[in-house]
């Protein structure tokens, strides 16, 4: 029945992945429903914690952008780019990275991405070498972020089983490997594909004289006119983001009934706090909030997270003990084997956060010590490798030379190669600081 049931979890998630979107969600939420009804398996718990999170960062995150920061906060990226051109294979990457470290999320890269494409063209350089890399650095900031729900997740699942660390000993850890592996994947990327003044396949689309235009049209926010407000909200916002983190380093949660309030709920409050003092501010309407496009890529991620993480709660919880003896043996060998297990999980599992909540309780149940499971983080990530990711689409969607692309062969895309450096040089990084630096 293992199989079996592995099966239906497997077509689940390929159907899922097929349909996108909202879809992930509807379809692992159907594949609850066939285990529980055709197979008689106890439904496991849905995500609900994560689930709040999110809604939580993306309500404040949302309320940013009506209020005009998000816009100012990518304003001041596209000045730095437009100011240092020749070196946007670099500067792109951090920028969407700082970005999703700012506002937990990476769907705030949208904007961004018409401008690193367009200053990447007018300076002659291929777009795809700064798009492809800088599409993958703002997933990668994910669990560089103090209020991104995979971090937040994480810390709250290793409290709940007794383990003492602390927010500040994830990011410790996370932000220094995923920094220099955006970096080792931005090295690679100088020099990937031919100048766009060598490419036969470029040049023969230039002949057409619409194309020719279309790439002339140029992509910009330096003439939005940014208020003071809006300036303000962002300062409001980062003092949301710094009071969790303070909160966090020195343990300042409130006491109740003789037990600190959990950080995940400090998390939702504090972001929640700060999306209605900036509402409240910049008298930006509640209808705009609604329709930020941060808030519909924010609902999307929730639903999805829904279905695909209680799904997989449910098959993993029935067959638990199944998962932890035939992984028992190569993980007590070799620990860095699951973050291999966590990477191929994360291929088909469209989150971060959902993978974690996966795989980071088979990980305590094979007594992984919680500093090599720190240093696993970054191998969370690797929904790159289907290239099915809105952030992967809308950068190829947005470079206009078509440089930026999917091959016939599916998997040979614009951002496999720099999605493997990044990712394997920042869980190498982070397993070598877990096991040698961190102490907890």
């Amino acid at each position: 029945m293992f199989w079996v049931e592995f099966a239906v979890l497997l077509l689940a998630i390929y159907i899922g992945i097929r349909v996108g979107g909202i879809g992930l969600g509807l379809i692992g939420g159907t594949g609850v429903t066939v285990f529980t009804f055709a197979f008689g398996m106890k439904p496991g718990s849905p995500p609900i914690d994560v689930m709040l999170i999110i809604l939580a960062v993306v309500a404040a995150s949302s309320t940013l952008h009506a209020a005009g920061g998000l816009t100012y906060m990518v304003q001041l990226a596209e000045k730095l780019l437009r100011k240092h051109p020749n070196n946007i294979v670099f500067l792109a990457p951090f920028c969407t990275y700082f970005l999703t470290m700012a506002v937990g999320t990476g769907h705030a890269v949208y904007m961004l991405q018409p401008i690193i494409a367009d200053v990447a063209y007018k300076t002659g350089i291929r777009p795809e070498r700064p798009m492809a890399v800088s599409s993958i650095a703002s997933q990668m900031g994910i669990t560089a972020s103090p209020i991104a729900a995979a971090v937040t997740s994480f810390l709250a699942m290793a409290l709940k089983v007794g383990h003492n660390i602390t927010l500040v000993n994830i990011l410790s850890v996370t932000i220094p490997a995923t920094a220099i592996g955006i970096f080792v994947a931005a090295l690679w990327s100088l020099r990937r594909g031919k100048d766009l003044d060598k490419d036969p396949e470029f040049q023969e689309r230039m002949k057409d004289p619409d194309f020719r235009a279309q790439l002339e049209e140029g992509a910009t926010l330096l003439d939005e006119s940014i208020s003071l407000k809006a300036k303000l909200s962002v300062l409001l916002f980062f003092a949301g983001v710094i009071a969790i983190v303070l909160v966090a380093m020195f343990k300042l949660a409130p006491v109740i009934d003789n037990k600190p309030v959990s950080m995940t709920i400090i998390v939702q409050i504090v972001m929640l706090t700060t999306g209605a003092v900036i509402m409240l501010y910049s008298r930006v309407k509640a209808a705009e909030i609604a329709a930020s496009s941060v808030f519909r890529a924010g609902m999307v991620a929730v639903i999805a997270i829904m279905g695909i993480a209680w799904m997989s709660e449910t098959f993993i919880e029935t067959n638990k003990k199944v998962l932890v003896d035939t992984m028992q043996s190569m993980v007590s060998h070799y620990s860095w084997l699951f973050a291999v297990a966590m990477f191929a999980v994360s291929a088909f599992v469209k989150s971060q956060a959902a993978t974690l909540l996966i795989m980071v309780p088979i990980g305590f149940a094979l007594s992984i010590p919680i500093n090599l499971l720190i240093g696993m983080i970054p191998a969370c990530y690797a929904y790159f490798f289907f290239c099915f990711y809105p952030t992967d689409l809308s950068a190829i969607y947005f470079d206009r030379t078509g440089t930026t692309h999917i091959g016939k062969y599916l998997l040979n895309h614009s951002f496999m190669i720099p999605g493997w450096i990044g990712v394997v040089t920042a869980t190498l990084v982070g397993y070598l600081i877990g096991a040698f630096l961190l102490r907890v």
